[in-house]
């Protein structure tokens, strides 16, 4: 089962605001023994959303999707999510109530006696209106819940946070921690690189080759650098796997470098 990142809002796109989610899910996947398989970044374009959940919605992945769950005119994830998987949206009871408590928060904090029947709070109970089926995902921040989609197939499922970083992360742990903690640690990897200098990839690529030959769990990695004014052009050389494949294939690979006559050092 992969996991996957979606992150909506022509604000990222056009860059007023730069995006903050993708190395936070890295960290706290990492921190859990998980990896993120991939990530797509979808402007505030109906069809364009709804396509890409209807596409990953048959998927068996486990898809985080941040962004566009409010109550606004540019934002239509939600309503994207029910045209994707054909059903009506419909106000979540416990979303109701959730929503609810903070206009009471709010009013009291103000010194205001809560009218939950104003226009501006009977707005407000649209960010409660999920795809039929959806169960609610707690927001410690300001208890406006986002929502989750089971998929029919596969066993994978989507959860929709907001583009805020302090909602949408602790959101997205809760999520780890209650649903996927079985997984945590599962696959252990060992990572180790070297910074090779003045190298050409094509010379390393057979011995590249012979260690993923030999290790079937283990992927060899090489990231070119073209140098800057503190570091020589150089290959960021490593291997990532399971951890006794990838401490043997990185013993390898450093013989091999020897045997090339290779500068390099520990990355």
């Amino acid at each position: 089962m992969a996991i996957g990142l979606i992150i909506i809002g022509d604000e990222i796109l056009s860059g007023r605001r730069v995006d903050k989610h993708f190395p936070k899910i890295l960290e706290m996947l990492s921190a859990r023994g998980l990896s993120l398989d991939w990530a797509e970044y979808v402007g505030d374009d109906p069809a364009r959303i709804t396509a890409t959940l209807k596409r990953t919605f048959d998927s068996g992945d486990i898809v985080f999707c941040t962004g566009g769950i409010g109550a606004t005119p540019d934002d239509h994830t939600r309503q994207c999510a029910a045209a994707a998987l054909g059903v009506p949206l419909v106000l979540h009871p416990q979303a109701r109530e959730k929503i609810r408590e903070r206009i009471a928060d709010t009013a009291r904090d103000a010194g205001h006696v809560v009218d939950f029947d104003t226009p501006d709070n009977l707005h407000r109970l649209k960010m409660g209106e999920f795809p039929q089926g959806a169960d609610i995902i707690p927001n410690p921040y300001n208890k406006i819940p986002g929502f989750s989609i089971r998929h029919q197939h596969g066993g994978g499922a989507h959860y929709f946070a907001p583009g805020f970083p302090v909602m949408a992360w602790p959101m997205f742990e809760w999520v780890l921690d209650t649903y996927y903690a079985d997984r945590f640690h599962q696959n252990p990897q060992l990572e180790q690189s070297v910074l090779v200098f003045e190298a050409m990839e094509s010379s390393l690529t057979p011995l590249m080759e012979a260690i993923e030959a030999e290790f079937p769990l283990v992927k060899v990695f090489s990231l070119p650098h073209v140098g800057d004014a503190n570091t020589r052009r150089h290959i960021d050389l490593g291997v990532k796997g399971e951890p006794v494949q990838s401490a043997a294939a990185f013993k390898k690979m450093l013989a091999g470098l020897d045997q090339l006559k290779a500068e390099y050092r520990p990355a």
